[in-house]
């Protein structure tokens, strides 16, 4: 069956967003408009940052570089989007929009989800095998990872928007949702998805499961590790960079977990369109508030900033 069979009669989306009271969506406009724009602003700076302290050319940093580059890719790929619509009187978007930002959204998901199980193990491997940190992450197997991890996105999400978009939609073509989502999309299929949905859910499950257990073993290892330490100081230090990792995890995972591993006759357009928003746009927000604000040396290389105008 070719692409234009498959995609029978419906050639565009509308996507419904939050409201259709003008009044509110002005409001919703300038909220998400400053959420956007805050979200920019925090994540280019950590990157910036990082980009010129020579004192954070480290893998955690590095790591931490490429997540907030991540968390700027994701708000961006939807919120404008969804800025546009809040304000025009056409809410559409084509089905190659859809396939792309459906495609786009979830490499960059899955890529940033893969990435908190490399910072994982970076962690487990600062604080127990702090000696030879530099010799277990060395700058070529940083780089691998990244690299290893971004693949592994962008393929699985290909994968995805293949088994939703391939489907025939002939009506009708309203999702309710602000963006092109795997299940609200799917939702509008003229056809049974029962095994399309089953394969999803297999391959969610193995994106969930796996990147969490293999996250929940570094940190027993971590812990264990931490309560060794003889010094306070040490083991609060320790702790406190460990936390930071975790905080950005639970904000990710928790709400993505909801969404795509909940049985689908609990399926709530409404009730996603609300979860969706903590992944998509206050975990992008939130991500560079916790580490600059629980991080000394993000604090110190802005403090040289606003001190010297640069950090050398």
């Amino acid at each position: 069956m070719t692409p234009e069979q498959n995609q029978s009669w419906v050639s565009e989306f509308i996507l419904l967003g939050f409201s259709s009271d003008s009044a509110s969506n002005k409001i919703l406009f300038f909220a998400f408009l400053l959420l956007y724009l805050s979200s920019i602003l925090g994540n280019g700076l950590i990157v910036t940052l990082i980009c010129l302290d020579s004192h954070l050319h480290n893998p955690m940093y590095f790591f931490l570089c490429i997540l907030s580059l991540l968390d700027m890719g994701s708000v961006t790929t939807t919120v404008p989007q969804m800025l546009v619509h809040l304000l025009a009187h056409s809410q559409t978007i084509s089905f190659a929009g859809c396939w792309l930002q459906m495609f786009v959204f979830g490499a960059l998901g899955l890529f940033e989800g893969i990435l908190f199980v490399v910072m994982a193990y970076d962690r487990y491997v600062a604080i127990c095998y702090p000696l030879h940190y530099t010799i277990i992450l060395s700058w070529g197997l940083c780089i691998q990872m990244a690299a290893g991890t971004c693949a592994c996105g962008f393929f699985l999400s290909l994968i995805h928007t293949f088994l939703t978009m391939r489907l025939p939609y002939c009506g009708p073509n309203i999702v309710n949702h602000y963006l092109c989502e795997g299940p609200s999309v799917r939702s509008l299929a003229c056809m049974d998805t029962h095994l399309i949905e089953l394969v999803d859910l297999v391959i969610s499950v193995f994106l969930v499961v796996t990147p969490l257990s293999l996250i929940v073993a570094s940190y027993i290892r971590i812990v264990l590790a931490i309560l060794k330490i003889k010094s306070t100081s040490g083991r609060f230090k320790a702790f406190s960079t460990c936390a930071s990792h975790l905080i950005v995890v639970i904000l990710f995972y928790a709400p993505a977990t909801y969404v795509y591993l909940r049985p689908n006759s609990s399926y709530s357009s409404e009730c996603d369109k609300q979860v969706s928003l903590f992944y998509n746009v206050f975990t992008p927000l939130l991500n560079p508030m916790v580490y600059s604000l629980r991080n000394k040396d993000i604090k110190e290389a802005f403090s040289k900033v606003l001190k010297c105008g640069n950090v050398a």
